[in-house]
């Protein structure tokens, strides 16, 4: 056998499906097996890899061990010259296993290998080579050094910056989302540290194999797609201390005592400054929108109210100073809260909602400034002119926001995004009908010829024109369908593009999902059933507060409840859970081993769609079609309906 191929998959059954795809083209040119270890996904990714893929080895953990763990599983029973480490959020090219065999043959020095890796937008990821952290490496890293000297030979050495990334290098550190390894290599240096949970395994291995006289090579001859944060968010503070502890663990075992004392204390210091910036950064993400709109409704009054003022009394200054900020702090405040629950911060923002939530303040300031003693109401007309204000200045100022660039002031601005796709006839009808009937956001602007022979009317023009077909029709999105392209020709041509304003997707060869990834620190994007209507953010933001209100009506009538409800102590267990935001009333039904996967997820609940059934002998296919359609056309009334009547099972689950 020449190579052993081994996937770890966590929950990404959709990107583990066009990995294996992409895998098994590669493998009719080189003798190949693959392996794939799942640590204990609940998506269906096993169940997936047995129906579509009988060939591939499938080992079942029931449970995360993790990645280092999950890899030696694999590498003990595997039986190829060299062991290639793939991330399951990966494609790559046909020749690529046979390519980097090759080269492994030719060059008995390498004992690992990695690969030039692009993300989703067919931009070079600079993990793909990298040099050891030492503490001088690591702290130009940390600190920003690195990126201000990009070519400097001291101050790059992080991702080698200063190296041609179209030039093959012998490196210090290899990526571990596509890792070769030569088994003979790892007899003499032993598998994965087990240490490692996650993050810091490849640069481990990658100093062992060094230290056993072998050398890392980066090897740029062949090209893959790495999504790149499927399974892990990069920005969440809980990476930050996985990440930054695995270099503790490395220092340890690798560096002097001096040393690696040095390396954790500066590791130590890092982890507290990347974990406040996380935190700082999402609060400042979270807050910068609606402290703009307060400045917006604040500067109004000061404008207007001087204005107001000297037209009725004929002095600028006729308002009470104190009572008059107090009462504008106040309008500021109630239109804030009126736009945050009424979706005037989803993202991204609908302009309806800004309106709702302008509208709702204005009725609610109204209402309490008329409750008010008559020594504090001061001026019903200036909440009116400061409601006009706000009515008009406010979404245009959102308007204006919008246009910055920035993600979060991105609003659902009219229109739909256009769309090209790439394959033959049959492929790209078969996508259409997916894509029109679940994504109303978006139009089919432009079909492709994937071959360049042959004229016919159906298609805008050959692959070889996407460049202008892109210009002209302001293309948004290329979807490639993998039906009819190779994996080296998508890749060909997001490099030939080099567009990051495009985004990029690839529809399975079974034309049921569409998957990509716009961003290097976003997770994938997936086009399939449109059944997120239940997690929607105003959807999610009223099935919420149905049950808060409800929970706390029940909790109110328990001496009542008591009487007529059977298992008092579950009932009242699962009030309070679901007051403080634990459970839901309403959740998918899971009896018969019904398969939820595809479906979003939400809360674990007490009653299901199928509660308000009579029927004892319902079937598994009814039973799904209602969880379906509960995801699918989710409406508030829907919870209602089945919470009143399913309340005498309220001490059930």
């Amino acid at each position: 056998m020449k190579i052993s191929v081994i996937i770890v998959n966590y929950n990404v059954k959709h990107f583990l499906e066009q990995c294996l795809n992409s895998v098994l083209a590669s493998a009719r040119h080189c003798e190949t097996e693959i392996y794939v270890v799942d640590n204990n996904s609940v998506d269906g990714s096993c169940s997936m890899v047995k129906e579509k893929f009988p060939e591939v080895h499938l080992i079942e953990n029931k449970k995360n061990y993790g990645f280092s763990y999950a890899n030696n599983q694999a590498i003990k029973i595997s039986k190829g010259e060299y062991v290639l480490l793939l991330n399951p959020d990966t494609v790559i090219e046909e020749k690529t296993l046979q390519k980097v065999c090759d080269f492994m043959d030719s060059h008995p020095d390498a004992g690992g290998l990695g690969v030039k890796m692009i993300d989703g937008k067919g931009r070079f990821l600079p993990e793909s080579k990298r040099g050891l952290p030492t503490p001088e490496v690591a702290f130009y890293k940390i600190f920003g050094v690195s990126k201000l000297f990009p070519k400097s030979k001291k101050f790059g050495k992080y991702h080698l910056t200063y190296l041609d990334k179209e030039e093959t290098h012998v490196v210090d550190v290899l990526s571990g989302a596509f890792m070769l390894l030569r088994k003979e290599c790892l007899d003499k240096t032993g598998l994965l540290d087990e240490n490692f949970f996650m993050y810091g395994e490849d640069i481990d291995m990658s100093y062992r194999i060094s230290l056993a006289g072998y050398k890392n090579y980066y090897y740029p001859r062949t090209t893959i797609i790495h999504y790149k944060g499927e399974s892990t968010k990069k920005g969440s503070i809980n990476y930050v201390l996985v990440f930054y502890n695995a270099m503790i663990i490395f220092a340890k075992k690798h560096f002097s005592k001096r040393h690696a004392g040095t390396f954790s204390a500066l590791i130590n210091i890092a982890i507290y400054i990347r974990a406040a910036m996380a935190i700082t950064y999402r609060f400042m993400r979270s807050i910068i929108t609606p402290i703009i709109d307060a400045l917006v409704i604040i500067a109004g009054f000061l404008v207007i109210a001087p204005i107001w003022s000297n037209h009725i009394f004929g002095s600028g200054d006729a308002y009470p100073e104190n009572l008059f900020i107090y009462a504008v702090l106040a309008y500021a405040l109630i239109w804030i809260l009126s736009l945050l629950f009424l979706g005037g911060y989803d993202k991204p923002v609908k302009t309806k909602n800004i309106f709702k939530g302008i509208g709702a303040g204005a009725i609610i300031i109204l209402v309490l400034y008329s409750l008010l003693p008559a020594e504090f109401r001061f001026s019903r007309a200036l909440i009116l002119l400061g409601a006009g204000w706000t009515t008009i200045v406010l979404p245009l100022t959102r308007f204006l926001l919008h246009f910055t660039g920035r993600t979060i002031f991105k609003m659902n601005m009219p229109g739909k995004k256009l769309i090209a796709i790439v394959g033959n006839k049959q492929e790209s009808s078969k996508l259409v009908n997916l894509l029109n009937n679940n994504n109303p956001k978006i139009k089919i602007s432009a079909f492709v010829n994937p071959i360049n022979t042959g004229s016919d009317k159906y298609f805008a023009g050959t692959i070889d024109q996407l460049d202008e077909i892109v210009r002209i029709k302001k293309i948004d999105e290329i979807i490639f369908c993998a039906k009819s392209l190779q994996s080296q020709q998508i890749i060909n041509t997001m490099l030939k593009l080099n567009n990051v304003k495009l985004d990029y997707k690839i529809a399975s060869p079974d034309g049921i999902s569409v998957i990509g990834s716009n961003s290097i620190n976003t997770t994938g994007e997936l086009y399939n059933i449109d059944i997120n209507s239940i997690v929607k953010p105003e959807n999610l933001r009223n099935k919420r507060m149905l049950d808060f209100i409800i929970a706390l009506i029940f909790i109110i009538l328990l001496p009542v409840l008591i009487i007529f409800v059977p298992k008092r102590g579950k009932m009242i267990k699962n009030l309070f859970s679901i007051l403080f935001g634990g459970k839901s009333f309403v959740t998918y039904c899971t009896d018969k081993n019904t398969d939820t996967s595809l479906l979003p997820k939400i809360k674990n609940g007490v009653f299901t769609p199928v509660s308000v059934i009579v029927k004892d002998n319902i079937s598994t296919e009814l039973i799904e079609r209602l969880n379906m359609m509960y995801a699918k056309d989710y409406k508030i009334l829907q919870d209602i309906n089945i919470i009143f009547k399913s309340w005498r099972k309220l001490g059930q689950n």
